[in-house]
C-alpha cells in the first residue's frame, strides 16, 4: 500500500517537495547568499518521510526512558521509534544539515534545511547537536575537536550532543546555575542537580553543561563551559537521567531532568570566558529557533491553503472567498517578512561567528538582530497557526489533521531558548552596553537609500525606529524594561519592512515589493491594507498557482 494514499488523505501538503512549492523561500535564500546549496532533495524528503514519522511520533511512538537493563545495570537510556532513529541518520549522514559551516559552506545552508525540516522536535535534536559541535569545533582543544567529525555525520556511526544550562531554581537566570565542578587530581567533576529543561537527555552521547567552579564568582561570568560524556573512563554511566517531561508538544525530543554526582568532565576553551561561549551557543539555537518557527508557520500555511482550493462554502471554493484571501494575504505577508528578517540576523551572524571575545560591533549587530527575529519569528508562528486552524474550522481543532499538530508545536517556539522577556531584556543590554543600536541604524539608512519608488516607506520605517531608540534612551531603567517588548517588536516590523522593499528593489521585483509595503501597513502604521489588496492578494499568493506563490 503506497504511504501517500494513507497519510496524505489526512494532510493536504504531503508528498510535495516543500523546496520547489515555496518560491518566496527560495528566492530569498538567493537574494541573500547566491552561493547557497540547492535543498530540492531535501524538499522531497521534508514533505513525505518526515513528516509523515513527525506526526507518527506525536501521535503513536512516543520516546521512551529506559533505566535499567535485563541484567539490572542502570543505563539511563532513551527508546526511539525506528521510524524515527532512520529519518535522524538521513538528515545527519544523507544530508548533512549541519555539516556546511564547518565544511565550506555556510549557516545559511544549515538554517535553510531547519527551516525545511521544521518539525521542532527532530530540529531541536539537530540543533542541539550542532550547538556541542560549534563549541568544540571553536574553543575545544585537539581531543574534543576530534569529536567534532562524528557530531555533524561525517563518520559510520553519528554521535549527539547536547547544551544543558537550564536549572530548576533559575530558568533563564542562568546566574542562579548551582551546579558545581570540582577539579581534583588533574580533572574536574561536576555535581548537582538538576537541569531541568535537558533536551536529548537519554540520546547525548556528550553534552555541554554550564557550571561554577568551586570559588569561582556569583552570577552568570563566574560560569564555565564543560563536556560531560555520557560514559565515564570505566565504562560507566556518568550522569542520571530522573525522568522525562510530559509535553503538549516537541514529542520527537526526549527532554529530561538530569543530575551529576561526580560525573567526569572537561572543560571548554578558558573557564572565565565561559558565559560568553554559552551565549553564543545560543545564538546557533536562537536563529535555529526563528527558522524552526518560519518552517512551522508555512506548514501549516500550505495545509489551510491547499485545504481552501478544495473546500466549497456558499457555492463557492474557499479561496475565492475574499475574506478568505484576506487571511491567507495576512499570513503570507507575516512569514514573509519574519523570513527576511531572520536571514538578514543569520547574514550578520555568518559574517563574525569566526570572532572571539571581546567581539567587534558586527558580532554585537548580529546578536542584537538574534533577539528581534526570535522573538518576531515565534509570536508569529504562534499567530499564523492559529489562523490556519481557524480556516480549516472544526477540522483544525482534530488531532487526526497535522495543522492542529503545527499549532501545538509553534506554542513551545516563544518559550525555547529564552521567553520574549528574556530577549527584550538582552536587547536592551546589547544597546546600552555595546550599542549597538548604532550599527544597527547606520545599515537601515543605507538600506532604505538603495530603496526605489517606495524609498519613503523605508524611511519612515527608518523614522519609526529612530523615535523607538529615542523615548528608549530618555526612559528610566524600569521605564525601558516595562516597555522593552513593544521596543522589541516595533524593531522587529521596521527591519522586516526595510528588508522587503530592499529585496524588492534588488530583484527588480514587484511581487516583493507590494509585500513590503502590505507589510508596513499592517504591522507598521497599523493601518487597514489599501483598496488595491485584493488584487495584489492574488497577484502574491496566486489564486490560480500550484501554490500560494507567484513569479517574481
Amino acid at each position: 500500500m503506497r504511504a501517500d494514499r494513507v497519510y496524505g488523505d489526512l494532510s493536504n501538503s504531503y508528498g510535495r517537495n516543500h523546496w520547489e512549492v515555496d518560491a518566496p523561500f527560495r528566492w530569498m535564500l538567493r537574494h541573500f547568499a547566491p552561493q547557497a546549496a540547492d535543498l530540492t532533495a531535501l524538499g522531497a524528503y521534508a514533505g513525505t518521510e518526515v513528516s509523515e514519522v513527525a506526526d507518527y511520533v506525536d501521535k503513536t511512538a512516543h520516546p521512551r526512558l529506559l533505566t535499567w537493563t535485563v541484567e539490572g545495570e542502570r543505563v539511563d537510556d532513551v527508546w526511539l521509534d525506528p521510524a524515527e532513529r532512520r529519518v535522524l541518520e538521513r538528515l545527519t549522514r544523507e544530508f548533512g544539515v549541519s555539516r556546511p559551516p564547518y565544511r565550506g559552506g555556510t549557516w545559511f545552508d544549515h538554517f535553510a534545511a531547519i527551516y525545511l525540516v521544521s518539525d521542532p522536535g527532530i530540529a531541536c535534536i539537530l540543533t542541539v547537536t550542532n550547538q556541542t559541535a560549534y563549541a568544540l569545533h571553536k574553543y575545544g582543544n585537539a581531543a574534543q575537536r576530534s569529536l567534532v567529525p562524528a557530531l555533524i555525520g561525517e563518520t559510520a556511526d553519528p554521535t549527539f550532543g547536547a547544551t544543558w544550562f537550564t536549572e530548576l531554581q533559575g530558568g533563564s537566570d542562568l546566574g542562579a546555575n548551582r551546579v558545581e565542578a570540582r577539579e581534583a587530581e588533574g580533572r574536574w567533576r561536576i555535581s548537582g542537580d538538576t537541569k531541568y529543561f535537558a533536551s536529548n537527555a537519554g540520546l547525548a552521547d556528550f553534552a555541554l553543561v554550564s557550571a561554577r567552579p568551586r570559588g569561582a564568582a556569583p552570577g552568570a561570568k563566574g560560569l564555565g563551559l564543560f563536556l560531560v560524556p555520557r560514559i565515564d573512563a570505566k565504562g560507566r554511566r556518568n550522569f542520571t537521567i530522573r525522568r522525562l517531561k510530559e509535553k503538549s508538544a516537541t514529542i520527537s525530543v526526549p527532554t529530561g531532568e538530569v543530575e551529576f554526582h561526580d560525573a567526569e568532565a572537561e572543560a571548554v576553551g578558558d573557564l572565565k570566558q565561559g558565559i560568553y561561549y554559552i551565549l553564543e551557543d545560543l545564538m546557533v539555537s536562537r536563529l535555529s529557533n526563528s527558522f524552526g518557527a518560519l518552517g512551522v508557520a508555512r506548514k501549516a500555511y500550505l495545509e489551510a491553503y491547499y485545504y481552501a482550493q478544495k473546500r466549497k462554502a456558499f457555492d463557492r471554493a474557499l479561496i475565492e472567498h475574499p475574506l478568505v484571501q484576506r487571511d491567507l494575504l495576512d499570513m503570507e505577508v507575516a512569514i514573509e517578512g519574519a523570513l527576511a528578517l531572520a536571514f538578514h540576523a543569520v547574514d550578520e551572524f555568518e559574517r563574525s561567528w569566526r570572532e572571539v571575545p571581546p567581539y567587534s560591533k558586527t558580532y554585537h549587530h548580529a546578536r542584537l538582530l538574534t533577539h528581534i527575529a526570535k522573538n518576531l519569528t515565534a509570536d508569529m508562528a504562534a499567530e499564523t497557526t492559529r489562523t490556519a486552524m481557524e480556516l480549516m474550522g472544526g477540522l483544525g481543532f482534530l488531532g487526526e489533521f497535522p495543522v492542529e499538530r503545527w499549532h501545538r508545536e509553534a506554542l513551545v517556539l516563544p518559550i525555547w531558548e529564552g521567553p520574549s522577556n528574556i530577549q527584550a531584556l538582552d536587547l536592551l543590554e546589547v544597546i546600552a552596553k555595546k550599542q549597538a543600536h548604532r550599527t544597527l541604524l547606520d545599515d537601515l539608512r543605507a538600506r532604505a537609500m538603495r530603496v526605489g519608488k517606495e524609498r519613503e516607506i523605508a524611511e519612515r520605517a527608518v523614522q519609526r525606529i529612530e523615535r523607538t531608540l529615542t523615548e528608549l534612551a530618555s526612559s528610566t531603567p524600569e521605564a525601558a524594561q516595562f516597555s522593552a517588548k513593544d521596543t522589541l517588536n516595533s524593531l522587529g516590523h521596521a527591519v522586516a519592512t526595510i528588508l522587503l522593499l530592499e529585496i524588492g528593489s534588488r530583484l527588480g521585483s514587484p511581487r516583493f515589493t507590494e509585500v513590503g509595503e502590505l507589510y508596513a501597513a499592517r504591522f507598521v502604521d497599523r493601518r487597514p491594507y489599501p483598496a488595491r489588496a485584493l488584487v495584489d492578494a492574488r497577484t502574491i499568493f496566486g489564486i490560480d498557482a500550484p501554490l500560494a506563490l507567484a513569479a517574481v
